[in-house]
C-alpha cells in the first residue's frame, strides 16, 4: 500500500510540474502559408511576380501570333517559291519557335527563382520574430498548421506573427 501511495504521489508531482507553466508545455501553431500570402511584404511580392508573369506571357503570345502569321504566309507561298527557299524559310521559322520556347522557359524559371527568393527573405525575417515571440510569451514549441490534424484556435499565433512581421518588413526587393 505504501508503494502505491509513493507511485501515485510521484505521478501527481510529475503531472503537476508539467501543468504549472501552461504556456511552456502547450505547442502553439501558426499557418506559415497564410503568413507568406497575407503579410504586407508577401502580398507585394506576389503582386509583383504576378504582374511580371502576366506581362511576360502577354509578350510571348504576341510573338507566337506573329510566328503563326509568318507560318501561314510561308504555307501560302509554297507553290510560288522554290523548294530550297521553302525549306530555308521553314528552318528559320523553326528557329524562331525554338527561341520562343526557350524564352518561355526562361521567364518561368526567372519568376520561380524570384518567388523562392521572396520566400527565403520572408523566412529570414520571420524566424527571429517567432523566436522573440516565443521568448516573450514563454512558449517552447511552435508548429506549422499543415502538420496539425486538429487544434484549439486559441493556440493559433498566426495573426500575432503577421502583425509583428508587417511592422518589421514592409516589402521585399526582388530585382
Amino acid at each position: 500500500m505504501l508503494k502505491f501511495i509513493k507511485k501515485t504521489l510521484i505521478i501527481f508531482i510529475i503531472f503537476f510540474s508539467f501543468n504549472s507553466n501552461s504556456n511552456a508545455n502547450v505547442p502553439y501553431f501558426l499557418d506559415f502559408k497564410y503568413i507568406l500570402n497575407q503579410s504586407d511584404a508577401g502580398k507585394k511580392a506576389q503582386s509583383f511576380l504576378k504582374n511580371k508573369l502576366e506581362k511576360g506571357i502577354k509578350n510571348l503570345k504576341e510573338k507566337e501570333k506573329t510566328i503563326q502569321q509568318e507560318e501561314k504566309k510561308i504555307i501560302s507561298q509554297k507553290k510560288v517559291i522554290t523548294e530550297d527557299e521553302y525549306k530555308k524559310k521553314v528552318s528559320e521559322l523553326r528557329k524562331k519557335v525554338a527561341l520562343l520556347q526557350k524564352e518561355r522557359t526562361t521567364l518561368l524559371n526567372t519568376v520561380a527563382k524570384q518567388r523562392e527568393k521572396a520566400r527565403n527573405e520572408l523566412l529570414k525575417n520571420l524566424n527571429p520574430i517567432i523566436k522573440d515571440y516565443m521568448k516573450d510569451k514563454k512558449i517552447r514549441m511552435v508548429i506549422d498548421k499543415k502538420s496539425l490534424l486538429l487544434a484549439d484556435e486559441n493556440l493559433n499565433i498566426t495573426n500575432d506573427i503577421i502583425d509583428l512581421l508587417n511592422k518589421k518588413l514592409k516589402s521585399i526587393k526582388l530585382d
